[in-house]
């Protein structure tokens, strides 16, 4: 365990999921908040601090956005544990560097779990929150699992197949079926993997094309040693093919917290006021900052604190 001059330690955690390890890291305040009027949880008695599990970005790893989170999140008050999805950084799991929707789901499930498990934790007050593609994990994992009571969505992707048909067009979506067929079936025979990179500085062919994400990825902004720069040509039919929006249809009350930039050119601020608008819960706020682009809620200190500021204050007073 580490001390950290911030106001929390940090705890490396491993926890099993299908007999591969997943690495995690749990930080857990030194300061704990006031407790609450007694017989409520967190009141004098009531074991542990308030606990939130984070899922991040589409290739990303626990070292990168979701731990620029994690730590004013402890710092504030609440436990909080990220992780490496199976596939990704640290983690075990093949094949390497794969979107696996349904696999990512089951890791938060366990992670949850884990975060539950642990004595430092009130298992009764656990909460989700979700960066960029992270976000629509985290709308689906909370609409589904009721040991999550709150969640909160940043800078967040809803992936749903109907809009990505949409603007593909209906002959043009299913081309891109068609020609991930055609890797599925060369992988059947080769036996080998087909990757593309993850970002590129300029024109060639990339997951996440254009320099914005080179900005973040490609630099020291982002050093991680369990970062690689490629996935799975197959990741992309994942990212085409997950749910996440119905997610919304299902959260029977959960209050949800969406923070989004005025200005993001890949999670689209329309699609999550969209999803706003259709979440079921009467309990929802959406705090608008005026970015100049998706990367700024990963960590430019003029949109992440006042994210995080209004992040900690919301979970606070409802766990």
């Amino acid at each position: 365990m580490s001390t950290t001059a911030g106001g929390h330690d940090t705890v490396p955690l491993e926890f099993p999921v299908r007999g591969q390890r997943i690495a995690a890291i749990l930080r857990i305040p030194r300061i704990q908040p006031a407790a609450r009027a007694t017989g409520a949880p967190g009141a004098p008695g009531a074991p542990g601090v308030p606990g939130i599990v984070l899922t991040g970005p589409f290739t990303g790893v626990k070292e990168q956005v979701v731990s620029n989170y994690a730590r004013r999140l402890a710092d504030g008050g609440m436990a909080t544990l990220v992780f490496d999805h199976r596939g990704f950084g640290a983690s075990g799991g093949e094949p390497r560097q794969h979107e696996d929707a349904a696999g990512k789901l089951e890791d938060l499930r366990s992670a949850t779990s884990a975060l539950a498990a642990h004595p430092a934790v009130d298992a009764v007050r656990l909460g989700c929150v979700g960066v960029c593609l992270g976000g629509g994990y985290a709308l689906r994992h909370s609409a589904f699992d009721p040991r999550i009571r709150v969640v909160a969505f940043v800078a967040a992707a809803f992936n749903d197949p109907r809009a990505m048909r949409q603007g593909m067009g209906d002959d043009g979506y299913r081309e891109q079926m068609r020609a991930f067929a055609a890797v599925e079936q060369r992988q059947f025979s080769t036996g080998e993997i087909e990757y593309i990179p993850a970002v590129d500085p300029g024109d060639g062919p990339a997951a996440m094309p254009g320099r914005e994400p080179w900005d973040y990825y490609g630099t020291d902004r982002s050093v991680a040693a369990g970062w690689t720069n490629r996935v799975t040509r197959l990741s992309i039919r994942e990212l085409l093919t997950f749910d996440a929006a119905i997610g919304a249809d299902f959260l029977a009350g959960i209050p949800a917290l969406f923070i989004h930039g005025r200005r993001d050119d890949f999670c689209s601020p329309s699609a999550a006021d969209a999803i706003y608008q259709r979440a079921q819960t009467a309990d929802k706020e959406f705090l608008w900052l005026d970015t100049s682009n998706h990367i700024d809620l990963y960590d430019n200190p003029a949109y992440v604190d006042p994210a995080t500021a209004r992040l900690t204050g919301w979970l606070t007073e409802r766990l």
